[in-house]
Order: C-alpha cells, then sequence, then structure tokens
C-alpha cells in the first residue's frame, strides 16, 4: 500500500482527511511518522502557495517513495475584506488559540448586520508524487457568521460558521454533515478522483 503523509501536525486535520479520503489504495500518516512537520514560514500570498510551501517542507524529509499532502485554509469574510484569509489560523496572534480567533473576530464583527456577515471557507491541496511532481485541489464552502459561537464539535472557526442552507454552526451540525459540505471536503472530493487514477 502506499504512503501519504499529511503535512501538518494538526491531529484534527489528519483525522478529518482519513475520514474524508477513505482508504483509497494509501496508508494515510501524519508528519510524526517521519519526525514531526518542519518548521515553515508560511509567507505565501495565497492558499495554494502557503500548501505549497509546507508539502516541499516535508517532501524534503519523507521517504522516496511517499506521497506528501498539504493543505492550507482558512476563513474569509466580505465585511472584513477577506480577512483573516490565509491569517486564520494566527488572526488574534501568532500562537492564538481556536477560542481567540474566533473571540477577535467576533469582536470585527461586532456592529455588522447580519445580511454583511457572509463568508466562505477556502482549502487549497498540495499533493505531491514520489517523482516530485505538484498537483494542486481547491474547494469552497460559502455561509455566514453568526453572532456568537454555538457547538462542540469540530474546531477552529466551526462554532461561528453557518454554511449556506442551514440555520446552524458547523460546531452544531456535527462531523458527518461537515464532511458533506465543507471547503476541506470540496478539495478532496477532487483529490479522490485523482487518487483512484493513481491506485
Amino acid at each position: 500500500m502506499k504512503q501519504m503523509i499529511v503535512a501538518t501536525g494538526n491531529a484534527h486535520k489528519v483525522e478529518e482527511f482519513q475520514t474524508l479520503l477513505g482508504a483509497g489504495g494509501f496508508e494515510l500518516c501524519s508528519a510524526w511518522s517521519c519526525g514531526g512537520m518542519p518548521e515553515v514560514v508560511e509567507d505565501g500570498d495565497s492558499f495554494a502557495a502557503n500548501a505549497a510551501i509546507k508539502a516541499r517542507a516535508l517532501r524534503a524529509l519523507a521517504p522516496a517513495d511517499a506521497w506528501i499532502l498539504a493543505d492550507d485554509s482558512g476563513l474569509e469574510v466580505d465585511a472584513l475584506g477577506g480577512a483573516p484569509g490565509i491569517y486564520s489560523a494566527r488572526y488574534a496572534g501568532e500562537s492564538a488559540s481556536d477560542a481567540e480567533n474566533v473571540a477577535k473576530l467576533l469582536t470585527a464583527l461586532d456592529s455588522v448586520e447580519p445580511p454583511r456577515r457572509s463568508g466562505r471557507f477556502r482549502c487549497v491541496l498540495c499533493l505531491i508524487d514520489p517523482v516530485g511532481r505538484e498537483f494542486s485541489f481547491a474547494g469552497s464552502c460559502e455561509g455566514r457568521i453568526a453572532d456568537v459561537a454555538n457547538g462542540a464539535s469540530g474546531f477552529g472557526y466551526d462554532p461561528v460558521f453557518i454554511p449556506d442552507g442551514h440555520e446552524a454552526s458547523f460546531a452544531e451540525l456535527g462531523e458527518s454533515v461537515k464532511a458533506k459540505l465543507s471547503h476541506r471536503a470540496q478539495a478532496v472530493m477532487a483529490l479522490r478522483a485523482f487518487v483512484a487514477e493513481q491506485a
């Protein structure tokens, strides 16, 4: 079975990828399988650039026959000019918690009326094969930002993101619904089709 190493130290992302990808002819494992995720400076100007930076950094450390998968994703809020965007994970500071990032977002939107609280989650995946070829897959999920955080499922901005067509946040809807609707799910669907051809 082929090995696919996810370029992240975030256990939640590895679990989500495992759920979304299924088996697919690949053994999915985290960066810890090759010593951990190297320190990288995500200084790209887009999700695609940052995903590639992470994938290339891990490619240098991984076994030669491994496939490398990295993602960069975040939340874009229209009323904030697309912020937090590529800075989503560190919106409230370099080592900010999910709760701190959510609190800063809600404060920034405090005076914004519900019709103007639209936004989207975006995800770009970068896959590097054992030969070194890079492939990119993207997905997005439109929605709006709630007034308050609700729900215990998920991570990141899930407690405040209400996907279009729903009245509850991702954190309230749960993993099974999120697995069908999320930005990462959309990107992984494209990845799965590609991976099926490689198996």
